[in-house]
Protein backbone atom coordinates (compact mmCIF):
# COMPACT_ATOMS: atom_id res chain seq x y z
CA UNK A 1 0.00 0.00 0.00
CA UNK A 2 1.23 3.49 -0.87
CA UNK A 3 0.19 4.78 2.55
CA UNK A 4 2.51 2.27 4.17
CA UNK A 5 5.38 3.50 1.98
CA UNK A 6 4.88 7.06 3.23
CA UNK A 7 4.62 5.80 6.78
CA UNK A 8 7.90 3.90 6.35
CA UNK A 9 9.49 7.06 4.95
CA UNK A 10 8.34 9.07 7.96
CA UNK A 11 9.73 6.48 10.36
CA UNK A 12 13.07 6.36 8.53
CA UNK A 13 13.54 10.12 8.93
CA UNK A 14 13.34 10.29 12.72
CA UNK A 15 16.47 11.34 14.61
CA UNK A 16 18.56 8.44 15.86
CA UNK A 17 21.20 10.42 17.78
CA UNK A 18 19.04 12.69 19.91
CA UNK A 19 20.38 11.19 23.14
CA UNK A 20 23.94 12.13 22.18
CA UNK A 21 22.86 15.60 21.04
CA UNK A 22 21.09 16.11 24.38
CA UNK A 23 24.27 15.15 26.23
CA UNK A 24 26.33 17.66 24.30
CA UNK A 25 23.69 20.34 24.86
CA UNK A 26 23.58 19.81 28.64
CA UNK A 27 27.37 19.64 28.82
CA UNK A 28 27.85 22.96 27.00
CA UNK A 29 25.02 24.56 28.98
CA UNK A 30 26.59 23.47 32.27
CA UNK A 31 30.01 24.80 31.25
CA UNK A 32 28.62 28.21 30.27
CA UNK A 33 26.46 28.41 33.40
CA UNK A 34 29.62 27.77 35.44
CA UNK A 35 31.46 30.47 33.52
CA UNK A 36 28.81 33.17 33.45
CA UNK A 37 26.16 32.43 36.09
CA UNK A 38 28.14 30.72 38.90
CA UNK A 39 25.83 27.73 38.53
CA UNK A 40 26.14 24.03 37.69
CA UNK A 41 22.75 23.82 36.00
CA UNK A 42 22.54 21.72 32.84
CA UNK A 43 19.29 23.40 31.75
CA UNK A 44 19.09 27.04 32.87
CA UNK A 45 19.74 29.72 30.23
CA UNK A 46 20.13 27.20 27.39
CA UNK A 47 17.61 26.55 24.61
CA UNK A 48 17.65 24.11 21.73
CA UNK A 49 16.44 26.10 18.75
CA UNK A 50 16.45 25.55 14.98
CA UNK A 51 14.85 22.47 13.48
CA UNK A 52 15.69 20.32 16.52
CA UNK A 53 13.91 22.82 18.75
CA UNK A 54 10.95 22.89 16.35
CA UNK A 55 10.92 19.05 16.22
CA UNK A 56 11.21 19.00 12.42
CA UNK A 57 14.82 17.82 12.12
CA UNK A 58 15.56 14.54 10.36
CA UNK A 59 18.07 11.74 10.68
CA UNK A 60 21.50 12.84 9.49
CA UNK A 61 21.18 16.47 10.61
CA UNK A 62 24.64 17.99 10.72
CA UNK A 63 24.06 20.84 13.15
CA UNK A 64 22.25 21.55 16.39
CA UNK A 65 21.47 25.21 17.06
CA UNK A 66 21.41 26.38 20.65
CA UNK A 67 20.86 29.74 22.32
CA UNK A 68 22.62 30.55 25.56
CA UNK A 69 21.47 33.58 27.55
CA UNK A 70 24.25 35.69 29.07
CA UNK A 71 23.95 38.19 31.95
CA UNK A 72 23.29 41.81 30.96
CA UNK A 73 26.63 43.04 32.31
CA UNK A 74 28.39 40.94 29.65
CA UNK A 75 26.59 42.96 26.99
CA UNK A 76 27.86 46.17 28.57
CA UNK A 77 31.40 44.78 28.54
CA UNK A 78 31.41 44.03 24.83
CA UNK A 79 29.14 46.79 23.51
CA UNK A 80 31.78 49.06 22.03
CA UNK A 81 32.98 50.17 18.61
CA UNK A 82 35.72 48.06 17.09
CA UNK A 83 33.89 44.71 16.87
CA UNK A 84 33.19 43.86 20.48
CA UNK A 85 30.91 41.19 19.00
CA UNK A 86 33.95 39.30 17.71
CA UNK A 87 35.61 39.51 21.12
CA UNK A 88 32.45 38.17 22.78
CA UNK A 89 32.44 35.14 20.49
CA UNK A 90 36.13 34.58 21.25
CA UNK A 91 35.41 34.72 24.98
CA UNK A 92 32.54 32.21 24.74
CA UNK A 93 34.72 29.96 22.59
CA UNK A 94 37.43 30.02 25.27
CA UNK A 95 34.95 29.00 27.96
CA UNK A 96 33.61 26.06 25.90
CA UNK A 97 37.20 25.05 25.17
CA UNK A 98 37.66 24.42 28.90
CA UNK A 99 35.13 21.59 28.59
CA UNK A 100 36.31 20.29 25.21
CA UNK A 101 40.05 21.08 25.01
CA UNK A 102 40.71 18.59 22.20
CA UNK A 103 37.68 19.47 20.06
CA UNK A 104 37.77 21.82 17.08
CA UNK A 105 35.90 24.98 18.10
CA UNK A 106 35.69 28.08 15.92
CA UNK A 107 33.87 31.37 15.71
CA UNK A 108 31.66 31.70 12.65
CA UNK A 109 30.29 35.21 12.36
CA UNK A 110 27.31 34.91 14.70
CA UNK A 111 27.93 31.65 16.58
CA UNK A 112 30.57 29.49 18.17
CA UNK A 113 30.78 26.16 16.33
CA UNK A 114 31.74 23.04 18.28
CA UNK A 115 32.61 20.19 15.87
CA UNK A 116 31.73 16.71 17.08
CA UNK A 117 31.74 13.56 14.98
CA UNK A 118 29.06 13.79 12.24
CA UNK A 119 27.46 16.98 13.57
CA UNK A 120 28.24 20.40 14.95
CA UNK A 121 26.71 22.40 17.78
CA UNK A 122 26.29 26.07 16.89
CA UNK A 123 26.16 28.10 20.10
CA UNK A 124 24.59 31.54 19.79
CA UNK A 125 25.31 33.72 22.87
CA UNK A 126 22.46 36.14 23.42
CA UNK A 127 20.87 38.66 25.77
CA UNK A 128 17.20 38.65 26.72
CA UNK A 129 15.16 41.75 25.94
CA UNK A 130 12.06 43.07 27.73
CA UNK A 131 9.81 41.83 24.90
CA UNK A 132 11.24 38.27 25.29
CA UNK A 133 13.24 38.52 22.06
CA UNK A 134 17.03 38.14 22.09
CA UNK A 135 19.97 40.26 21.00
CA UNK A 136 22.97 38.38 19.63
CA UNK A 137 26.39 39.34 18.19
CA UNK A 138 27.21 39.48 14.49
CA UNK A 139 30.95 39.93 13.99
CA UNK A 140 30.72 40.33 10.20
CA UNK A 141 31.49 43.65 8.51
CA UNK A 142 32.99 45.29 11.57
CA UNK A 143 30.47 44.01 14.08
CA UNK A 144 26.86 44.78 15.02
CA UNK A 145 24.01 43.49 17.20
CA UNK A 146 21.00 41.66 15.77
CA UNK A 147 17.72 40.37 17.17
CA UNK A 148 16.12 36.95 16.98
CA UNK A 149 12.91 35.47 18.34
CA UNK A 150 13.05 31.66 18.08
CA UNK A 151 10.86 30.62 21.01
CA UNK A 152 7.52 31.66 19.42
CA UNK A 153 8.60 29.65 16.35
CA UNK A 154 9.08 26.59 18.54
CA UNK A 155 5.74 27.16 20.25
CA UNK A 156 3.87 27.53 16.95
CA UNK A 157 5.55 24.43 15.53
CA UNK A 158 4.59 22.40 18.61
CA UNK A 159 1.02 23.68 18.29
CA UNK A 160 0.87 22.69 14.62
CA UNK A 161 2.29 19.23 15.29
CA UNK A 162 -0.31 18.57 17.98
CA UNK A 163 -3.23 19.97 16.01
CA UNK A 164 -2.44 18.25 12.70
CA UNK A 165 -1.97 14.78 14.18
CA UNK A 166 1.80 15.14 13.47
CA UNK A 167 1.20 15.81 9.77
CA UNK A 168 2.97 19.17 10.02
CA UNK A 169 6.06 17.45 11.42
CA UNK A 170 6.06 14.63 8.87
CA UNK A 171 5.57 16.93 5.89
CA UNK A 172 8.34 19.27 7.06
CA UNK A 173 10.61 16.25 7.42
CA UNK A 174 9.71 14.86 3.99
CA UNK A 175 10.41 18.23 2.38
CA UNK A 176 13.87 18.04 3.98
CA UNK A 177 14.29 14.53 2.56
CA UNK A 178 13.34 15.85 -0.89
CA UNK A 179 15.79 18.75 -0.56
CA UNK A 180 18.61 16.46 0.56
CA UNK A 181 17.97 13.90 -2.16
CA UNK A 182 17.70 16.37 -5.03
CA UNK A 183 20.61 18.35 -3.62
CA UNK A 184 19.71 22.01 -3.28
CA UNK A 185 20.04 24.49 -0.44
CA UNK A 186 16.87 25.48 1.43
CA UNK A 187 16.96 26.60 5.05
CA UNK A 188 15.06 24.69 7.69
CA UNK A 189 13.14 27.72 8.96
CA UNK A 190 12.08 28.54 5.40
CA UNK A 191 10.86 24.96 4.94
CA UNK A 192 8.85 25.01 8.17
CA UNK A 193 7.44 28.46 7.41
CA UNK A 194 6.25 27.54 3.91
CA UNK A 195 4.77 24.23 5.08
CA UNK A 196 3.02 26.18 7.86
CA UNK A 197 1.54 28.56 5.28
CA UNK A 198 0.54 25.61 3.12
CA UNK A 199 -1.43 24.01 5.97
CA UNK A 200 -3.14 27.32 6.61
CA UNK A 201 -4.14 27.49 2.95
CA UNK A 202 -5.20 23.83 2.79
CA UNK A 203 -6.74 23.12 6.23
CA UNK A 204 -8.19 19.81 5.02
CA UNK A 205 -4.62 18.46 5.03
CA UNK A 206 -4.51 18.76 8.81
CA UNK A 207 -6.49 15.51 9.14
CA UNK A 208 -4.71 13.64 6.33
CA UNK A 209 -3.57 10.06 6.75
CA UNK A 210 -0.56 8.52 5.05
CA UNK A 211 -2.97 7.17 2.41
CA UNK A 212 -3.61 10.81 1.44
CA UNK A 213 0.04 11.86 1.16
CA UNK A 214 0.38 11.50 -2.61
CA UNK A 215 -2.51 13.92 -3.09
CA UNK A 216 -1.16 16.14 -0.31
CA UNK A 217 2.24 16.44 -1.98
CA UNK A 218 0.65 17.23 -5.33
CA UNK A 219 -1.01 20.18 -3.59
CA UNK A 220 2.16 21.12 -1.71
CA UNK A 221 4.43 21.10 -4.77
CA UNK A 222 1.76 23.00 -6.69
CA UNK A 223 1.76 25.60 -3.91
CA UNK A 224 5.56 25.86 -3.80
CA UNK A 225 6.02 26.11 -7.56
CA UNK A 226 3.50 28.95 -7.63
CA UNK A 227 5.51 31.12 -5.25
CA UNK A 228 7.55 34.05 -6.50
CA UNK A 229 11.18 32.94 -6.71
CA UNK A 230 12.21 36.62 -6.59
CA UNK A 231 10.47 37.21 -3.24
CA UNK A 232 13.16 38.29 -0.78
CA UNK A 233 11.68 36.96 2.45
CA UNK A 234 8.68 35.43 4.21
CA UNK A 235 7.45 36.05 7.76
CA UNK A 236 8.39 33.10 9.93
CA UNK A 237 5.80 31.01 11.72
CA UNK A 238 5.21 32.22 15.25
CA UNK A 239 7.71 35.08 15.34
CA UNK A 240 7.03 36.87 12.02
CA UNK A 241 10.74 37.61 11.74
CA UNK A 242 12.06 37.67 8.19
CA UNK A 243 13.16 34.35 6.64
CA UNK A 244 15.26 35.22 3.64
CA UNK A 245 15.21 33.48 0.27
CA UNK A 246 18.51 33.96 -1.54
CA UNK A 247 17.97 32.30 -4.91
CA UNK A 248 14.45 30.86 -5.08
CA UNK A 249 15.77 27.60 -6.50
CA UNK A 250 13.19 25.64 -4.50
CA UNK A 251 10.47 27.04 -6.81
CA UNK A 252 12.07 25.43 -9.86
CA UNK A 253 12.72 22.18 -7.99
CA UNK A 254 9.10 22.08 -6.76
CA UNK A 255 7.87 22.39 -10.36
CA UNK A 256 10.10 19.49 -11.38
CA UNK A 257 8.74 17.38 -8.51
CA UNK A 258 5.16 18.37 -9.32
CA UNK A 259 5.59 17.41 -12.97
CA UNK A 260 6.91 14.00 -11.91
CA UNK A 261 4.00 13.11 -9.61
CA UNK A 262 0.96 14.97 -10.93
CA UNK A 263 -0.29 12.07 -13.09
CA UNK A 264 0.45 9.36 -10.53
CA UNK A 265 -2.05 7.43 -8.49
CA UNK A 266 -1.67 4.42 -6.24
CA UNK A 267 -2.22 2.04 -9.17
CA UNK A 268 0.38 3.63 -11.45
CA UNK A 269 2.94 1.03 -12.48
CA UNK A 270 5.90 3.29 -11.71
CA UNK A 271 4.56 5.15 -8.68
CA UNK A 272 7.17 3.83 -6.23
CA UNK A 273 10.09 4.42 -8.58
CA UNK A 274 8.98 8.01 -9.24
CA UNK A 275 8.54 8.69 -5.53
CA UNK A 276 12.08 7.41 -4.99
CA UNK A 277 13.24 9.92 -7.61
CA UNK A 278 11.61 12.65 -5.52
CA UNK A 279 12.25 11.59 -1.92
CA UNK A 280 15.13 9.13 -2.15
CA UNK A 281 15.63 5.45 -1.48
CA UNK A 282 13.81 5.48 1.87
CA UNK A 283 10.56 5.19 -0.11
CA UNK A 284 10.35 1.40 -0.27
CA UNK A 285 9.73 -0.32 -3.60
CA UNK A 286 6.72 -2.64 -3.39
CA UNK A 287 7.52 -6.34 -3.30
CA UNK A 288 5.64 -7.06 -6.55
CA UNK A 289 7.55 -4.42 -8.50
CA UNK A 290 10.86 -5.49 -7.00
CA UNK A 291 10.33 -9.10 -8.05
CA UNK A 292 9.35 -8.00 -11.55
CA UNK A 293 12.55 -5.96 -11.84
CA UNK A 294 14.63 -8.86 -10.58
CA UNK A 295 13.11 -11.14 -13.22
CA UNK A 296 13.76 -8.65 -16.03
CA UNK A 297 17.30 -7.78 -15.06
CA UNK A 298 18.42 -10.72 -12.96
CA UNK A 299 21.97 -10.77 -14.29
CA UNK A 300 22.36 -6.99 -14.11
CA UNK A 301 21.05 -6.79 -10.55
CA UNK A 302 23.33 -9.63 -9.53
CA UNK A 303 26.36 -7.68 -10.70
CA UNK A 304 25.10 -4.17 -9.94
CA UNK A 305 27.59 -2.38 -7.70
CA UNK A 306 25.69 0.87 -7.34
CA UNK A 307 26.29 2.72 -4.08
CA UNK A 308 24.20 5.43 -2.44
CA UNK A 309 25.67 8.37 -0.60
CA UNK A 310 23.01 7.97 2.13
CA UNK A 311 24.51 4.57 2.98
CA UNK A 312 28.02 5.98 3.35
CA UNK A 313 27.52 9.38 5.00
CA UNK A 314 24.67 11.20 6.70
CA UNK A 315 23.18 13.70 4.24
CA UNK A 316 22.26 17.25 5.27
CA UNK A 317 22.47 19.68 2.36
CA UNK A 318 23.50 23.05 3.76
CA UNK A 319 25.73 24.47 1.04
CA UNK A 320 25.45 25.08 -2.69
CA UNK A 321 27.38 23.00 -5.22
CA UNK A 322 27.31 23.21 -9.01
CA UNK A 323 29.09 21.01 -11.54
CA UNK A 324 29.41 21.14 -15.32
CA UNK A 325 31.28 19.21 -17.98
CA UNK A 326 33.58 20.21 -20.80
CA UNK A 327 33.07 18.17 -23.98
CA UNK A 328 36.16 17.62 -26.14
CA UNK A 329 37.17 15.62 -29.18
CA UNK A 330 40.77 15.10 -30.30
CA UNK A 331 41.86 17.46 -27.56
CA UNK A 332 39.75 20.40 -28.74
CA UNK A 333 36.94 21.86 -26.65
CA UNK A 334 33.54 21.69 -28.31
CA UNK A 335 31.09 22.97 -25.68
CA UNK A 336 29.84 22.59 -22.12
CA UNK A 337 27.52 19.67 -21.46
CA UNK A 338 24.80 21.77 -19.81
CA UNK A 339 24.75 24.02 -22.91
CA UNK A 340 24.48 20.94 -25.12
CA UNK A 341 21.54 19.64 -23.08
CA UNK A 342 19.84 23.05 -23.06
CA UNK A 343 20.12 23.22 -26.85
CA UNK A 344 18.84 19.63 -27.10
CA UNK A 345 21.80 18.59 -29.17
CA UNK A 346 22.96 14.95 -29.07
CA UNK A 347 26.06 13.86 -27.20
CA UNK A 348 27.90 11.41 -29.44
CA UNK A 349 30.36 8.64 -28.66
CA UNK A 350 34.15 9.05 -28.58
CA UNK A 351 33.99 12.37 -26.70
CA UNK A 352 36.28 13.23 -23.83
CA UNK A 353 34.36 14.60 -20.85
CA UNK A 354 35.95 16.65 -18.09
CA UNK A 355 33.55 17.11 -15.19
CA UNK A 356 34.43 20.01 -12.92
CA UNK A 357 33.06 22.08 -10.04
CA UNK A 358 31.86 25.57 -10.96
CA UNK A 359 30.62 26.60 -7.50
CA UNK A 360 31.52 25.17 -4.11
CA UNK A 361 30.09 27.29 -1.30
CA UNK A 362 31.86 25.40 1.47
CA UNK A 363 35.21 26.23 -0.13
CA UNK A 364 34.21 29.90 -0.11
CA UNK A 365 33.69 29.59 3.65
CA UNK A 366 37.22 28.20 4.05
CA UNK A 367 35.98 25.01 5.70
CA UNK A 368 37.73 21.64 5.24
CA UNK A 369 36.04 19.19 2.89
CA UNK A 370 36.48 16.11 0.72
CA UNK A 371 35.09 15.45 -2.77
CA UNK A 372 33.43 12.24 -3.96
CA UNK A 373 32.11 11.33 -7.42
CA UNK A 374 29.65 8.79 -8.79
CA UNK A 375 29.21 7.74 -12.42
CA UNK A 376 26.04 5.79 -13.20
CA UNK A 377 25.25 4.17 -16.56
CA UNK A 378 21.69 3.21 -17.44
CA UNK A 379 19.86 1.47 -20.23
CA UNK A 380 19.90 -1.89 -22.07
CA UNK A 381 23.42 -1.44 -23.43
CA UNK A 382 24.86 -0.78 -19.98
CA UNK A 383 23.10 -3.90 -18.68
CA UNK A 384 24.25 -5.99 -21.65
CA UNK A 385 27.86 -4.92 -21.16
CA UNK A 386 27.65 -5.29 -17.37
CA UNK A 387 28.82 -1.68 -17.11
CA UNK A 388 26.22 -0.05 -14.86
CA UNK A 389 28.92 1.30 -12.55
CA UNK A 390 27.61 3.51 -9.72
CA UNK A 391 30.43 3.20 -7.19
CA UNK A 392 31.15 6.29 -5.09
CA UNK A 393 34.85 7.19 -5.08
CA UNK A 394 36.94 9.98 -3.61
CA UNK A 395 38.44 12.48 -6.01
CA UNK A 396 39.29 16.10 -6.62
CA UNK A 397 37.82 19.11 -8.42
CA UNK A 398 37.81 17.42 -11.84
CA UNK A 399 36.95 13.98 -13.20
CA UNK A 400 37.86 12.86 -16.73
CA UNK A 401 35.72 10.26 -18.53
CA UNK A 402 34.89 9.25 -22.10
CA UNK A 403 31.64 8.44 -23.89
CA UNK A 404 31.39 4.93 -25.25
CA UNK A 405 27.81 3.80 -25.88
CA UNK A 406 24.25 5.04 -25.86
CA UNK A 407 22.14 5.41 -22.73
CA UNK A 408 20.71 7.95 -20.31
CA UNK A 409 23.49 8.23 -17.73
CA UNK A 410 24.42 10.69 -15.01
CA UNK A 411 27.31 11.89 -12.85
CA UNK A 412 27.01 13.09 -9.25
CA UNK A 413 29.42 15.01 -7.06
CA UNK A 414 29.33 15.16 -3.26
CA UNK A 415 31.02 17.47 -0.75
CA UNK A 416 31.79 15.89 2.64
CA UNK A 417 32.45 18.05 5.71
CA UNK A 418 32.93 16.65 9.21
CA UNK A 419 31.73 13.22 8.05
CA UNK A 420 28.48 14.57 6.55
CA UNK A 421 27.45 15.12 2.93
CA UNK A 422 26.62 18.83 3.04
CA UNK A 423 26.40 19.56 -0.72
CA UNK A 424 25.64 17.57 -3.86
CA UNK A 425 24.90 18.11 -7.52
CA UNK A 426 24.29 15.92 -10.54
CA UNK A 427 24.35 16.27 -14.30
CA UNK A 428 22.66 14.10 -16.89
CA UNK A 429 24.83 12.62 -19.62
CA UNK A 430 22.20 11.75 -22.22
CA UNK A 431 21.99 9.48 -25.23
CA UNK A 432 25.50 8.10 -25.48
CA UNK A 433 27.96 6.62 -23.23
CA UNK A 434 29.44 4.28 -20.88
CA UNK A 435 32.02 6.21 -19.01
CA UNK A 436 35.29 4.71 -17.99
CA UNK A 437 38.11 6.23 -16.02
CA UNK A 438 41.28 6.86 -17.99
Amino acid sequence: MLGQAFKDLAESLQLDNLEDIDKKFTSITKRLNTSYWDSNSEEDHGYKIGSIGRHTAIKGISDMDMLFILPDHIYSKYNYEGNGQKELLKAVKAEIKKRYPNTIIRGDGQVVVVSFSNYEVEVCPAFEEADASYTYPDSNDGGKWKKTDPLPEIGESEYMIENTNHNFKYVCQMVRAWKNHIGFKMGGLLIDTLVYKFFNKYPACETATFDDYLSLFKDLFSYLKGLDKEQKYWNALGSNQHVYNKDGIFVKKAKEAYDKIIDLDEDSENVYEVLQEVFGKNIPISETIQKSAENRYAVALYTDKQQFIEDIFPVDIRFSLKIDCEVKQNGFRETLLRSLIKQRKPLLINKELTFFITKNEIEEKLLPYAIYWKVRNRGPEAIKRNMLRGEIVSGNETKIERTSFKGGHYVECYIIHNGVCVARDSIDVPITMDIYVR
